[in-house]
């Protein structure tokens, strides 16, 4: 009972508002679009997918003439409320990659790596201000049932020569302090944290200073093709372009083919008030890994460059008919059931308190990684569902939506994940249907020590499911 009372308190003085963004130093606005314009390339979407796309495009090809149009501001959506985790994985986690692209998978794992250096370069290179840490990331076992998929995982992990280590419940204990932790594995080398606000706002001015044009506040209502051209239109003005690539992700862009394979997850997180050096000693940490833990309703955790813990996850919700709006944005019953759960995984930070709840939109595909389309003759292509792990897999979505866009042949497009597109998501009501059932089996999954009902077990063998 004690729990639910700290973290009731906890959560009294939190702001309806995403940490990453709530600052003074928010990037000035850039204007929106008026009139007629060109341009060789125009990016729908000013998130990391598109951004990284407009950097990549003009970086390859310098003098393009690339326009980037965001309805919001860059970074609105999920590249700013997400936990800051910059994972090399391009798959949605190494065994997920192998249940679907056994035969690709070294070569992915290879790009992923490749894609994570690049992030690091380019944030070095340009001098971006964003709190980038190469570090490890530990997923921690709370049940023991947990410790035998952690045997599994190093098993998994080293076979295709991944630097990991298995930690029993004294090691862990000793360097993360938790009543809850049993064992845990460490993952090295291929993760890194990253203040993901920073990140897109630093990922804006680089591409203005290329050359890219940006415009916010500015929807674009639909697409249409001409002989040689396709024409954007907004509500004050139109994009004549040669070609256009829609990186909206979770939210609606102007076309509806990516509807079928991408539906928005809403996803909460908390933030914590800075801990004092005591609260700071009382859990150790002192290496500041990404924390997560195994079970199929996951949280994960991080610490900020002043010390807060961020604290998400969890529950994954749906909403009808591919539901978004800022009215989803707060829960209530999840933010408490997030605070209760933190105050079970420290409960010697009694008295701490949250300064921020927030939520937001994650864009899954039925196999969990980002899907590519075409559309108008080939000269529009969309890319989008990385179903939480954007952060570093969208510069890779760009960079293959790049390739497609311009009828270029490389070892990316050549991937059965790029050429192939997952299973769609059924129409409503059947969609949201099977999400439900789905959510309520993986819950009865964990209250079960893993073991998978048959519904589940259908949907893994024809190699489909639901996450966030």
């Amino acid at each position: 009972m004690a729990t639910h009372v700290w973290a009731d308190e906890a959560l009294d003085d939190a702001i309806p508002a995403v940490f990453w963004s709530d600052r003074p130093d928010h990037r000035a606005t850039a204007p929106s679009l008026h009139g007629v314009h060109h341009a060789d390339l125009a990016v729908v979407g000013g998130g990391f997918t598109g951004l990284w796309t407009a950097i990549l495009a003009v970086e390859e090809q310098p003098g393009m003439e690339v326009v980037v149009v965001e309805s919001q501001r860059c970074g609105f959506g999920a590249s700013s409320r997400n936990g800051g985790f910059c994972d090399a994985s391009l798959t949605h986690g190494l065994q997920n990659g192998l249940s679907h692209w056994p035969d690709d998978i070294q070569v992915l794992l290879r790009m992923g790596i490749e894609n994570l250096n690049a992030i690091e370069e380019t944030i070095d290179r340009h001098s971006i201000e964003a709190d980038f840490r190469r570090t490890a990331e530990i997923s921690v076992a709370t049940e023991r049932w947990h410790l035998d998929e952690l045997a599994e995982a190093l098993e998994t992990h080293r076979s295709v020569g991944a630097n990991v280590d298995l930690l029993d419940q004294s090691a862990i204990r000793a360097k993360i302090s938790s009543p809850t932790y049993l064992g845990a594995l460490a993952r090295h080398d291929e993760i890194a944290l990253v203040d993901p606000a920073r990140l897109c706002w630093g990922l804006a001015s680089v591409a203005e200073r290329l050359g890219v044009r940006i415009f916010e506040e500015t929807q674009v209502r639909g697409i249409s093709r001409g002989q040689s051209r396709v024409t954007l239109r907004t509500d004050d003005g139109v994009i004549h372009a040669d070609r256009a690539i829609i990186a909206t992700n979770a939210y609606r862009g102007p076309t509806r083919s990516p509807r079928r394979y991408i539906i928005p997850v809403y996803d909460h997180v908390l933030m914590t008030e800075p801990l004092n050096s005591a609260q700071l000693d009382s859990i150790g940490w002192s290496d500041r890994e990404g924390l997560g833990d195994v079970s199929n309703q996951f949280h994960y955790y991080r610490m900020s460059d002043d010390n807060r813990i961020l604290w998400g996850g969890y529950d994954a919700i749906y909403h009808f008919n591919n539901g978004l709006g800022s009215e989803y944005d707060q829960n209530q019953g999840t933010h408490a059931t997030l605070a209760r759960h933190f105050f079970e995984t420290f409960p010697q930070l009694e008295g701490l308190r949250f300064t921020h709840r927030w939520g937001g939109p994650i864009a899954t595909t039925t196999r969990f990684t980002p899907a590519w389309g075409r559309s108008h003759g080939g000269n529009v292509v969309w890319v989008g569902g990385y179903t939480g792990l954007g952060v570093g897999a969208s510069r890779f979505g760009g960079q293959v939506a790049v390739d497609l866009v311009l009828g270029r042949e490389t070892e990316r497009t050549e991937l059965e994940m790029v050429r192939k597109k997952p299973f769609p998501f059924p129409p409503e009501p059947m969609r949201w249907m099977g999400v439900q059932l789905t959510r309520k089996s993986i819950q009865r999954a964990d209250r079960k020590q893993g073991r998978r009902n048959t519904w589940l077990r259908v949907l893994d063998r024809f190699g489909v499911g639901f996450d966030s």
